[in-house]
């Protein structure tokens, strides 16, 4: 038993194809079958169930590929221990972060980590939660920035700072005579959201869930029309008049693109927020490139925001 044998059957495990596994893996598909096929013989199970253009795991080969990814983010961790050894801060740091928190964190933390670590470059990921999860579990990237909760086994982590919400609405719009606003405002009015499987949509929803029930019964096929792919995409329609938004306040007025063509507006009565937190392997052999991290977010002018650590 190799470790190549083990991340080839890992790899078949993901595409539930040989073809793709190999390709994933830069060997030729036979050379893949022959390894996989040798480790079945050695452990005298089958781990694939092989049919015609499909592949699918065996109960046991579950829980085989399981214990193989173990076994490969732990070769990974002693690689990484001698590689960075000597210098913590002196290789790349892979990280990633939600779509509603990227854009926004980046530019400053990146001007941070460049005075505090000027030999540890970020390779940067956005994606969305569940993503960045398995990536993190898999070794993939070392570090992830999301919003609470969020809890995984063998997953360390620590709140970074509170944002607020704020609403934007369009510089004509009516509700600028108010100098705040209440949720109901916000619920009576055509509310912009992201996309389903954004976490932020679904924060949205928690504190205003007539936002989404207006729409359905009132709006029927039209609301897809008020969803955005992104929070640059939802500003820009809040600017053309499409409608009303509520945003991370990092995101409300990131570029100060057009001040003359949407208002940002606090909120009476409630305060909604969210707790954004980094999150690493308790695996992760390099702890003072943690450390820097979290001392570069720390120290990031990002506004109206409340630091935890």
């Amino acid at each position: 038993m190799t470790l190549n044998e083990l991340k080839y059957i890992v790899a078949v495990a993901r595409a539930r194809h040989f073809g793709r596994a190999a390709e994933a893996c830069f060997i030729s598909q036979p050379t893949l079958s022959v390894a996989v096929r040798k480790l079945e013989r050695e452990l005298g199970v089958e781990l694939f169930e092989r049919r015609q253009g499909e592949v699918t795991v065996t109960p046991v080969g579950e829980q085989v590929v399981a214990q193989a990814q173990r076994v490969l983010e732990e070769a990974g961790v002693i690689r990484e221990i001698v590689e960075h050894g000597r210098d913590q801060l002196a290789a790349p740091l892979r990280i990633g972060a939600i779509y509603t928190i990227g854009p926004y964190l980046f530019p400053h933390l990146i001007s941070e980590l460049t005075q505090r670590a000027p030999q540890m470059p970020l390779v940067i990921e956005e994606n969305y939660t569940h993503v960045l999860a398995e990536k993190l579990k898999q070794g993939e990237v070392d570090a992830i920035l999301i919003s609470l909760p969020f809890q995984e086994h063998g997953i360390l982590t620590v709140p970074l700072y509170e944002e607020y919400f704020v609403a934007l609405v369009p510089a004509s719009h009516p509700l600028n005579e108010k100098e705040k606003l209440s949720i109901e405002d916000i619920s009576q009015e055509k509310v912009l959201l992201l996309g389903s499987g954004h976490c932020f949509r679904d924060q949205v929803l928690e504190i205003c869930p007539d936002c989404m029930r207006k729409h359905n019964l009132a709006e029927g096929s039209m609301l897809a029309d008020l969803e955005g792919s992104s929070l640059e995409t939802i500003r820009y329609m809040v600017a053309s008049g499409m409608g009303v938004t509520i945003l991370p306040c990092s995101a409300a007025g990131a570029d100060r693109f057009s001040q003359r063509l949407v208002s940002i507006k606090r909120f009476k009565d409630v305060n909604p927020s969210r707790i954004v937190a980094l999150a690493w392997r308790k695996s992760f052999p390099r702890p003072q490139a943690i450390d820097v991290l979290r001392q570069a977010v720390n120290a990031s002018q990002l506004s109206c925001i409340k630091h935890l650590d």
